[in-house]
C-alpha cells in the first residue's frame, strides 16, 4: 500500500505542476484584454496619425478626401504658414509661462496645505477644510464662469495673470487629496527625530518632508501642466486682449479664419499638441509611480 501511495504522488504532483503551468500560460495570454487595449491605443494613434500626415502634405493633397494617404511628397509648407499666422511664437510664450507658473504654484500650495491638514487631522478646522477642498472637485467651471469673469474684470486680472491664478485655484482640489494619501504614509518618527534635533517646523517641511513627496510632486507637477496646457474655456472667457491669448484659443480662431487649408490647420494643431506628448512621454513613469504609491501607502 505504501509502494502505490509513493508512485501515485509523483503522477499527482506532475499533474498538479501541468495544470499550474497550464494556467499561468493562460493567464499570461489574456486575448481578450489585448484586444481591448489595442482598440484603446488605436483610437488615440489613428487620429495622431491623421494630424502628422495631413500637415505633411500639400495643399492640394490635403484636400483630395484620404486623410490616411501618406504625404508624397513630403511638405513642410504648412508648418511655416501656421508659425506666421496665428503668430505662434508669442501664443506659444504665453501658454508656457501660465503652465509654468500653474505648475509652481500648485506643488507649492497643494504640497503645504496638504502637509498641515494631514498633521492637523485631529483639529476640525483643518478637517472640514479638507472636505472643503473636496467638494470643491464636484464645481464645473461653467457654474462660477460668469462671477469668475466678473470678478477679474473688477480687479484687472483680466490677462493670462488671472487665468493663471485660477488654474492654481481648480488643481488645488485633486492636488491635495493626492498629496494627503501620499503624507498618510510617512512616519510622524521622522519628523520627532528632526524636532529633537532643533529643527522648526519650517525647516522640517522643507529638508525633510518636500523632498520625500517628490514622486508625488511629479505627478501633480504633469496634471497641472496637462491640465493648464490645454485648457480653452477658460483663457477664452477670462483673457480680454486677443494677442495674448494661449495656444488653445489661437488654434480655435486660426480654425474658424482658415478651416480650408487643411494641412496648415493640422500643422498648427500638431505644433499645439507636441510639448504636451513629449512632456507626458517622459514622465509618464512618474505619473503611475505617484499614483500607485498614493494609492497603496494611503
Amino acid at each position: 500500500m505504501t509502494q502505490e501511495a509513493t508512485r501515485v504522488a509523483p503522477a499527482t504532483a506532475t499533474s498538479t505542476s501541468t495544470r499550474r503551468r497550464g494556467k499561468v500560460g493562460q493567464e499570461t495570454t489574456n486575448w481578450p484584454l489585448m484586444v481591448v487595449l489595442f482598440l484603446c491605443a488605436l483610437t488615440v494613434l489613428l487620429p495622431l496619425y491623421v494630424t502628422i500626415s495631413m500637415s505633411m502634405k500639400s495643399s492640394a493633397q490635403s484636400v483630395d478626401g484620404n486623410a490616411l494617404s501618406l504625404p508624397a511628397p513630403v511638405d513642410l509648407s504648412g508648418f511655416a504658414r501656421a508659425w506666421e499666422l496665428t503668430n505662434f511664437p508669442v501664443a506659444f510664450t504665453i501658454t508656457t509661462l501660465v503652465t509654468l507658473a500653474t505648475v509652481v504654484g500648485t506643488v507649492l500650495l497643494a504640497s503645504l496645505a496638504s502637509y498641515a491638514i494631514v498633521r492637523n487631522w485631529e483639529r476640525r478646522l483643518f478637517r472640514w477644510s479638507f472636505f472643503y477642498l473636496l467638494a470643491a472637485m464636484f464645481v464645473p467651471f461653467t457654474v462660477i464662469a460668469l462671477p469668475q469673469i466678473q470678478l477679474t474684470g473688477l480687479v484687472g486680472l483680466a490677462n493670462p495673470v488671472g487665468v493663471t491664478i485660477l488654474h492654481i485655484m481648480f488643481q488645488l482640489s485633486f492636488s491635495i487629496l493626492l498629496f494627503t494619501a501620499f503624507l498618510r504614509s510617512i512616519p510622524l518618527e521622522l519628523e520627532e527625530s528632526a524636532r529633537i534635533d532643533g529643527a522648526t517646523t519650517w525647516q522640517t517641511f522643507w529638508q525633510l518632508i518636500f523632498p520625500l513627496l517628490a514622486p508625488m510632486s511629479a505627478t501633480v507637477a504633469i496634471f497641472a501642466f496637462l491640465a493648464s496646457w490645454n485648457d480653452f474655456m477658460m483663457p477664452s472667457l477670462i483673457i480680454a486682449d486677443a494677442s495674448q491669448q494661449t495656444i488653445p484659443v489661437v488654434q480655435n480662431i486660426f480654425q474658424t479664419q482658415f478651416s480650408s487649408n487643411y494641412n496648415v490647420s493640422f500643422a498648427s494643431y500638431l505644433m499645439a499638441m507636441a510639448p504636451a506628448i513629449v512632456v507626458y512621454i517622459f514622465t509618464q513613469r512618474w505619473v503611475m509611480e505617484g499614483v500607485t504609491q498614493g494609492a497603496v501607502k494611503g
